[in-house]
């Protein structure tokens, strides 16, 4: 036996590290997270394709709660919020943005009749912060400092809590029980409510225990211009005459009824006159449609309902019953200017849209803070005025006043709030690359059509308040949720695992994605190539991980 072996043949070093001929791997592919032009477009800064994932899958409660680790109201929100998410959605490019709107109303009316309720905040930190105001950004920022361990006391001029949501939007777009439920869900959370209370002196005020406030006052002013013989039982303003309604001071409006102003107040103020028996209503804009500050939905809605629309003209003159309007002409630049030519209309009462001031002036004895007319001059990285431990957000600082740009400001402030309570710097993470349509591989996604929200029968839903938008059903809402493209982000789909020639991709069970075997990997690329949502990239064998990069928690250093 011994001779036989010696005549044997050395194995050859096939584990000895020596350079074997063929190919050598010059890439590998790496999953990443890159950033949907939905959340990107989002004033509340919502998670929108994660909650959206969840919602695909029938589990509302598990995207309610992803939804409201950020916006604490999507009842509202699938409401009033003018969802630009869905302009820039990149399925609107193919058979219609998924409406997100009508999914995220779904999860908060599901989570009213639920009576889900918020997690638990993190320990006190036995620092006390004061919020003035109880609008969309008041509310904001007290949920979300309450959720990190603060406690919040809102002081606030009106009898409940809402602010402009409650006075000015009316109750056939934003039902009262629905504020109701969500600003309760606050309240029990929490949160300390002190109506009627009127902030005169914010000094004053913080020397009440609070170690830092946030000014969230709406803008409740509204601005005005004097109409030549213009008596003044005549003439309301918007705002006023929107509050009155909601306090149940006016119950009706006799005659016919002009406003002035193209902006969506003026939508809602003729939509409710028209509700409360005015003969005709009108709106006098002096631009043209596509130039108005409403939404184009607000007006298509107040023209179905029976109101006209007056464009290129101003008020000159009133008389007894009828208006004096001058036709304007659009110049070069798209200014409007007076042609020197008049039409009678005939009004009784006159309603004044042309817009909204803050009042701020109880800030004004603060040393630090500055002002461009109402608004309050701010950090824009942190929302802080000048003066230490004051912040600003909402209506009273220079933004798009909606209630969605409330409520991300409202988030906002609280982390810069929290911040500068643990005497840090706020937290702010890098933003992904985004994922437009031309980075999605759309071979795999099919033609689904949008489902849209009922609405009531115009000629019938102008004579009452109730709510016009009918929403849309769990089944409709989750069909709504499977048509995202998860635009950019893994939805394990499987598709790198089948497609791979050499069984490198490793799955690692139902919400925890993938990991690659780089011990197999060749770098063909196939896997990259296949991803319907370019959450495979493909990087340079000794490249470092990019910033977006996806690794698997259970896996990392070992891959």
């Amino acid at each position: 036996m011994s001779g036989r072996g010696a005549d044997l043949t050395p194995p050859s070093g096939l584990g000895s590290g020596v350079l074997r001929a063929g190919p050598v791997r010059t890439q590998r592919p790496v999953y990443v997270d890159l950033l949907p032009p939905c959340n990107a477009g989002c004033p509340a800064g919502e998670n929108i394709q994660s909650w959206l994932q969840a919602a695909r899958g029938g589990d509302l409660r598990t995207a309610w709660e992803r939804l409201t680790a950020d916006n604490p109201f999507p009842a509202i929100h699938g409401r009033v919020c003018y969802h630009p998410c869905e302009s820039v959605c990149n399925r609107a490019q193919m058979d219609g943005a998924v409406s997100i709107h009508a999914v995220e109303r779904l999860l908060g009316d599901t989570a009213i009749e639920q009576r889900w309720a918020f997690a638990s905040p993190a320990p006190a930190s036995g620092q006390r912060v004061l919020v003035v105001g109880a609008g969309p950004c008041g509310l904001s920022a007290a949920y979300h400092l309450t959720r990190l361990g603060h406690e919040v006391t809102v002081r606030d001029s009106g009898g409940e809590p809402g602010g402009m949501m409650r006075y000015g939007i009316p109750a056939y777009r934003l039902p009262r029980d629905v504020i109701d439920a969500e600003v309760a869900r606050v309240i029990d959370f929490g949160v300390r409510f002190e109506q009627n209370h009127t902030v005169s002196d914010l000094g004053a005020e913080l020397q009440d225990g609070f170690s830092a406030a946030f000014v969230a006052v709406g803008a409740h002013l509204s601005k005005r211009v004097d109409i030549p013989n213009g008596d003044a039982g005549r003439v309301l303003d918007a705002v006023s005459f929107l509050r009155s309604v909601e306090e149940g001071g006016r119950t009706d409006v006799q005659g016919r009824v002009a406003v002035y102003g193209g902006g969506n107040t003026a939508m809602d103020a003729a939509r409710v006159a028209r509700r409360l028996g005015a003969q005709d209503t009108i709106i006098v804009y002096r631009r043209t449609r596509e130039q108005m500050p409403a939404h184009a939905d607000e007006a298509a809605d107040a023209e179905a309902e029976g109101i006209r629309i007056n464009w290129l003209r101003t008020i000159a003159d009133m008389g007894e019953h009828e208006l004096t309007v001058e036709v304007q002409e659009l110049d070069a630049n798209g200014s409007p200017h007076g042609t020197g030519r008049f039409e009678t209309l005939e009004a009784d009462t006159v309603i004044l849209a042309l817009g909204q001031e803050s009042d701020t002036v109880f800030l004004a004895n603060l040393p630090g803070i500055a002002f461009d007319g109402d608004i309050v001059q701010v950090d824009p990285a942190t929302l802080m005025t000048g003066m230490p431990g004051v912040f600003a957000g909402g209506d009273a600082v220079p933004s798009e006043r909606t209630v969605t740009v409330g409520v991300g400001h409202g988030k906002k402030a609280a982390r810069s709030i929290d911040a500068y309570l643990r005497g840090t710097r706020p937290d702010v993470a890098a933003k992904h690359p985004r994922a437009d349509l031309d980075t999605l591989h759309l071979w795999y996604f099919g033609d689904h059509e949008q489902r849209r929200q009922a609405q009531r029968d115009p000629v019938r839903r102008a004579h009452d308040f109730t709510e016009v938008v009918a929403g849309l059903s769990a089944q409709e809402a989750r069909y709504e949720a499977g048509r995202c493209l998860s635009c950019g982000n893994c939805f394990e789909c499987d598709g790198c695992l089948g497609s791979c020639p050499e069984d490198a991709v490793i799955k690692l069970g139902v919400g925890h994605r993938y990991r690659f075997d780089y011990a197999r990997c060749t770098g063909c690329g196939t896997c990259a190539r296949q991803c319907p949502v370019a959450a495979i990239d493909l990087i340079g064998e000794r490249e470092p991980l990019p910033g977006n990069a996806f690794v698997a928690p259970d896996w990392e250093g070992r891959s």
